[in-house]
């Protein structure tokens, strides 16, 4: 594929994410509107929300000023090298900076300066795989900040939750979890979650769970069943959307796990604000697009 052909494939990628929520995430957002009272402030965020939506796909601009920290899967066929792929994708996210499909957002830890194109150390987070297929499959998310501060990891037993190793006491972390975030993780949101693993693989896992679709079915039927125990309970804790109140407290849970030692018993929980921001394509050798993971 001609270098140019990928930067552009990759830029249309970028102003998509920021812009465009995938339907899966708009049909959640409107059957919360809809089980909300009539002018209840949770009716009201939502409604605020909806509009959003509709006016940041309409106008292309970013759903939030916050355009986040850019996360890149790249599944890398024999004809597409990582330096090949790191070059397009970067050249992307400065010029979809210029543009405004993302904001200046990538800050020097140590002195405090603004890149001002998003390039630095970790900025964009990038994984990659080989694979077989002749394709080219690029998945990315966009995850605010905000909704970042309120991620979580528990050890357990947790003798504060009274939580056991097993899938009791996860239960009782997630919804702990969905507590300490209420008002400051811009919900209503998704939880993405890792039992087992270590501390930074739990983490790495819980925000994969991300590009699974709102309305899936986990493949195991124990997660499936504790996925749908979360959501009712957690939107029975009455938070609501921005901590006003109400129904919709949670979009979505998705729960995977890994391995762990005996030794460790991790809980690691992501968390996703309502502008669930993630897209992807997969693209052929010649340069065609052959399709979007998301509808939009």
């Amino acid at each position: 594929m001609d270098a140019k052909v990928l930067q552009n494939h990759l830029l249309e990628l970028i102003r998509r994410t920021s812009a465009e929520l995938p339907t899966d995430v708009v049909r959640a957002v409107q059957a919360g509107l809809r089980r909300e009272k009539q002018g209840s402030s949770a009716r009201y965020a939502l409604q605020v929300i909806d509009d959003n939506i509709i006016m940041a796909k309409d106008k292309s601009q970013p759903l939030c000023q916050d355009t986040g920290t850019i996360i890149c899967y790249a599944d890398l066929p024999a004809w597409c090298s990582e330096g090949k792929f790191r070059k397009a994708y970067e050249w992307a996210v400065v010029e979809a900076t210029r543009r405004g499909y993302l904001r200046q957002n990538s800050v020097d830890s140590i002195t405090g300066k603004n890149s001002g194109d998003n390039l630095g150390p970790g900025s964009p987070q990038y994984h990659f795989h080989q694979t077989p297929k002749k394709a080219l499959t690029v998945r990315m998310m966009l995850k605010g900040g905000g909704c970042e501060n309120v991620g979580i990891q528990y050890s357990l037993p947790d003798t504060r939750l009274a939580a056991g190793r097993d899938l009791e006491g996860v239960r009782k972390c997630l919804l702990d979890a969905v507590l300490q975030a209420q008002g400051k993780g811009c919900g209503p949101g998704i939880l993405g979650v890792c039992i087992g693993g270590d501390r930074g693989a739990g983490y790495v896992a819980a925000k994969e769970e991300f590009f699974r679709e709102l309305d899936d079915t986990n493949e195991d039927p124990r997660l499936a069943k504790l996925e749908k125990r979360i959501m009712k309970e957690g939107n029975g804790l009455g938070i609501g959307p921005m901590g006003f109140g109400g129904e919709t407290t949670l979009l979505g849970v998705k729960i995977t796990h890994r391995n762990r030692l005996p030794a460790s018993y991790f809980v690691s929980v992501a968390y996703m604000c309502w502008a669930f921001r993630r897209n992807g394509c997969v693209l052929t050798e010649g340069g065609k697009l052959s399709r979007w993971l998301y509808d939009s």
